[in-house]
């Protein structure tokens, strides 16, 4: 064969056959090669054709002049063998690599399904067992364990259930996975029972909050529709003929359920006065002169040097510096009195006008929030000439200018009416030595603004306008007895902080109602003869000088 190979170019010589058999196969790797040529004229050396040669290929192999001599033959083989051996090599490769890739595919199908799996450190044996069917492991546990587990019937099933409960209890009736043990009977009965109380306590609780919002709605519907009625009436009666009409029944009845905030400022501005005398033109002045120590204490004054100025009680001027630090603390939770908000510098204006206009008082902590409610209804002038003369009245300059004495007399009236009206919580506070001012002070410096909601601040602001200082300490009586049942399960300090921040879900309606039932009479004497009785008597004040006020 490897003669054969040498003599034939490399390829094994086909074998015989009929003449054009080895070339109709063009994958077999064999040659031809010339056979011995049949003794005949043509055969000759001297330009005859072979006559094993296939017909197919003689036309290239011979030439057109000389014809099928052997030299023509020696010359175009190599031509026309390159030809056939590069289709033979195209044809090779295409072959090759189909049936490799398809073995290939094979062998990999069953390495996926033994695959090892995986841990974190290395790899774990490839599972022999392919999962067990849910029936297959159910058939095991009950053989296992001897019970048979029945279903429940399909009506016990949850079908189209209205309300689902908004949380992951309804997984308790959700079967379990097939490679876990069913329920038993006991064991899906019992979580059918706690599904279904579970789904009618939310069912309770989803009715209830929403009866409370409607109840809610209704209320504010009717609130709105009953300040609409009462708006006309305030702008088309009584604003107009206001002298005459303030103190008839109808306009206080009117007045004690709430002024309509679109005439809320002009009321107060009338129920205040001006008393003072005080014109815009007078607010711009003192505005400038507060603009211009502002300028000179950014310029020349130091912090010691603004709280030294600040103890000096001939030049409270200086306290011009605190507002800066106060107004920031100013309703935080409405972000518009802190530095960059609308009423910022409005506030700050109207604060430092007042300082320079009241040196003897100077700024108190505690004024910005009464400046911020007149400001939010009035104004900046307007606001201005009612906080002015707001400030002057005899409870509040008392309070602000920390006249010990005249405050001590306001507690002692307060006290007369609170053991009058509330004499079990009296006795309570009187335990714990818990004495007015140490909840009364904040209540009066800011008129409830920072205690008490901002909407039902402003209903007590309503009231305070057209009663006077009266009505402030009643107000406090009947935030006492809203709460008299909780204050009185309490101790001292704890009164002290539950007073001091009142609950954030008080209503105006719970909160005048008990306001309503306070009786401001003692002995058949009213707020204003038990004030006087106890001015003239300083001694008695003294005995009740309260241990806050020394501090």
């Amino acid at each position: 064969e490897e003669e054969a190979k040498l003599q034939n170019g490399g390829f094994l010589p086909c074998p015989p056959g009929p003449a054009g058999t080895a070339l109709e196969e063009p994958l077999r790797s064999c040659r031809l090669r010339p056979a011995p040529a049949a003794a005949s004229p043509s055969s000759s050396p001297g330009g005859k054709k072979p006559a094993a040669l296939n017909s197919s290929i003689l036309p290239e192999l011979c030439d057109r002049k000389s014809g099928c001599t052997l030299e023509s033959v020696s010359n175009n083989y190599s031509k026309v063998m390159g030809k056939f051996t590069s289709k033979m090599f195209t044809l090779k490769l295409f072959f090759f690599f189909r049936n490799f890739f398809t073995k290939r595919t094979k062998e990999l199908k069953p390495a996926v399904q033994s695959a090892p799996g995986w841990k974190l450190f290395g790899k774990v044996p490839p599972r022999e067992n392919l999962p067990k069917d849910s029936k297959i492991i159910q058939q095991e546990y009950e053989a296992r364990t001897g019970r048979m587990y029945k279903p429940p019937p399909p009506s016990a099933r949850r079908k189209n259930i209205e309300f689902e409960p908004l949380s992951t209890t309804a997984l308790i009736l959700e079967d379990r996975p097939a490679n876990l043990p069913a329920k038993s009977v006991e064991e899906a009965l019992r979580h059918r029972q706690e599904y279904d109380e579970m789904v009618a306590e939310a069912k309770k609780r989803e009715i209830k909050e929403a009866h409370k919002r409607k109840k809610i709605m209704r209320e504010r519907f009717k609130q709105e529709e009953n300040i609409a009625s009462a708006m006309v009436i305030w702008v088309n009666e009584i604003l107009p003929n206001w002298e005459g009409m303030r103190a008839t029944r109808r306009v206080r009845e009117l007045w004690w359920q709430g002024l309509p905030p679109s005439v809320r400022g002009k009321v107060w501005s009338l129920a205040v006065g001006n008393e003072l005398n005080i014109t815009p033109e007078l607010y711009e002045i003192f505005l400038s002169r507060a603009k211009e120590r502002w300028k000179s204490f950014s310029e020349t004054s130091s912090e010691n040097d603004i709280e030294d100025a600040v103890a000096s009680v001939a030049d409270r001027e200086a306290s011009l510096e605190l507002i800066k630090l106060d107004i920031s603390r100013t309703f935080p939770s409405l972000y518009i009195f802190q530095k960059g908000g609308p009423y910022h510098d409005l506030l700050h204006s109207v604060l430092g006008a007042y300082t320079c206009y009241r040196p003897d008082v100077g700024y108190v902590q505690g004024m910005s929030f009464i400046a911020a409610v007149l400001i939010l209804n009035l104004e900046e002038a307007d606001a201005f000439i009612a906080f002015a003369n707001l400030l002057n009245k005899p409870c509040q300059l008392a309070f602000f200018r920390v006249d010990h004495s005249m405050m001590l007399k306001y507690f002692a009236a307060f006290e007369v009416f609170f053991e009058e009206n509330l004499p079990k919580l009296f006795l309570h506070f009187k335990s714990y030595s818990l004495t007015p001012d140490i909840y009364l002070i904040d209540w009066i410096f800011t008129l409830y603004s920072k205690s008490l909601p901002l909407d039902l601040a402003c209903r007590v602001w309503d009231v305070f306008c057209r009663d006077g200082e009266e009505f402030l300490f009643r107000t406090g009586l009947g935030i006492l007895r809203l709460y008299e049942d909780i204050l009185l399960q309490m101790d001292f300090i704890h009164i002290a902080q539950f007073l001091t921040k009142l609950p954030e879900d008080i209503t105006s309606e719970k909160l005048f109602s008990c306001i309503a039932a306070i009786q401001m009479q003692n002995s058949n004497k009213k707020w204003a003869q038990v004030f006087a009785s106890l001015m003239k008597d300083n001694k008695e004040g003294d005995k009740n000088h309260s241990p806050a006020l020394k501090s």
